[in-house]
């Protein structure tokens, strides 16, 4: 009686090619880059750093089925840049792309703070950071500000404990989490560089650059779009005037500052319609913003005055 072959080897059997565009297609990750170029407005070195992670995890998944050996790489990440210029938005996206691509089990985002994690008396910091741990687990734990954590010249502070733990984990638990580290440049340069153990278990380093005034007018636009308004001729060319001013001007945040701008532009224009409509008013009436709902903004007001200033 001849031996048959055993079915279940062959089945086993890793398969001799895999077809990258083909997998490509099949994880759903085009689909997510390209809701990033659409919510987001330049920013190309970031989209570009962010393809080139998305391919190499889909490079070691081709790898893995190949039965090549490999293990899970390290995928925690530093954030940097001034507020406004997307980072939580990045971050979102990426917690969607790696449960897509099986790196994470739920991919969901949690975003704390340090006061989400360190307590304020002895005793206090451990379980609170071990619980926002515990939510995070299978997603991506996304720590804004994170250098607040490190206050070197208080004694009493509990943010070592936290960062001490957050290591920890870190390193037995990357198989189930990803934290990404946010923050100014310059001071997340000194953050690591007083946490060494932070900036060795990161694997990558984004930096998300200001805006131009091109791009946060096209921003102010596309906001403006998605609640169904839009800016006249006139009403355009203050706006750019004013990206132009506020930018010049303390707390200068981005995308943050012109949503802002535009929700008090929409306050004004709601007054004006009220003010002044005598008879029923239109889609058109209710969907403009005019100059004037922009030429109020104290912006203009400041510039003036420190103008006035420098004259004298």
């Amino acid at each position: 009686m001849t031996d048959t072959p055993d079915a279940s080897k062959a089945v086993d059997q890793p398969p001799a090619t895999v077809d990258l565009a083909v997998e490509f297609a099949a994880s759903g990750v085009g689909e997510i880059l390209d809701e990033l170029d659409r919510e987001l407005v330049g920013l190309k070195p970031v989209k570009q750093r962010i393809r080139e992670i998305a391919a190499l995890l889909l490079v070691e998944r081709a790898r893995q089925k190949l039965g090549l050996s490999t293990e899970t790489p390290t995928l925690h990440m530093s954030f940097t840049g001034n507020p406004g210029t997307g980072k939580t938005t990045v971050a979102l996206r990426m917690a969607n792309l790696l449960h897509r691509l099986g790196y994470v089990r739920k991919g969901h985002l949690v975003s704390v703070t340090r006061d989400d994690l360190v307590g304020q008396y002895i005793g206090h910091t451990a379980p609170k950071t071990k619980e926002i741990l515990k939510k995070a687990m299978g997603g991506v734990l996304f720590i804004d500000e994170a250098y607040y954590l490190y206050r070197p010249d208080n004694e009493r502070d509990y943010g070592q404990e936290a960062i001490e733990i957050l290591l920890q984990v870190m390193e037995n638990q990357r198989d189930d989490l990803v934290v990404i580290l946010a923050g100014y440049g310059d001071r997340m340069d000194k953050f690591f560089a007083s946490n060494p153990g932070f900036r060795s278990r990161i694997a990558h380093h984004i930096d998300f650059p200001d805006y131009s005034d091109d791009e946060l007018l096209h921003i102010a636009e596309t906001m403006l779009e998605g609640q169904n308004y839009h800016l006249n001729a006139e009403a355009r060319a203050l706006m750019a005037h004013y990206i132009e001013l506020r930018r010049a001007q303390p707390l200068f945040a981005n995308a943050r500052s012109i949503r802002n701008a535009l929700d008090r532009a929409r306050l004004r224009q709601a007054n004006r319609l009220f003010e002044t409509a005598s008879g029923p008013v239109g889609a058109e009436e209710l969907s403009t913003i005019k100059a004037e709902d922009i030429a109020m903004s104290r912006v203009f007001q400041i510039a003036e005055a420190m103008s006035d200033k420098a004259a004298s």
